[in-house]
């Protein structure tokens, strides 16, 4: 079953641990050595969000579970 969902991750909170890159492989260390989503932006001011539509939220939630600074959050598309 397929989930709509959105995945922001604030650059500028990132101490880049990596913690969320063990837990999903869309997260990705950029040239800067924070955390992206993919091949997102490498501005570290930038909040970097993706919206998805699989069944691999729950692997997000254990990224986001993960980092020790809450840089990363995810919310369902039908969440308030």
């Amino acid at each position: 079953m397929t989930t709509e969902y959105r995945v922001a991750l604030d650059r500028e909170a990132c101490d880049g641990i990596f913690a969320c890159l063990v837990r999903d492989d869309r997260f990705v260390e950029a040239t800067d050595g924070l955390a992206t989503i993919g091949a997102g932006a490498s501005d570290p001011d930038e909040t970097v969000v993706a919206t998805f539509d699989d069944d691999r939220i729950e692997d997000a939630r254990q990224a986001a579970a993960a980092c020790p600074v809450d840089a990363i959050s995810v919310r369902e598309d039908d969440d308030e």
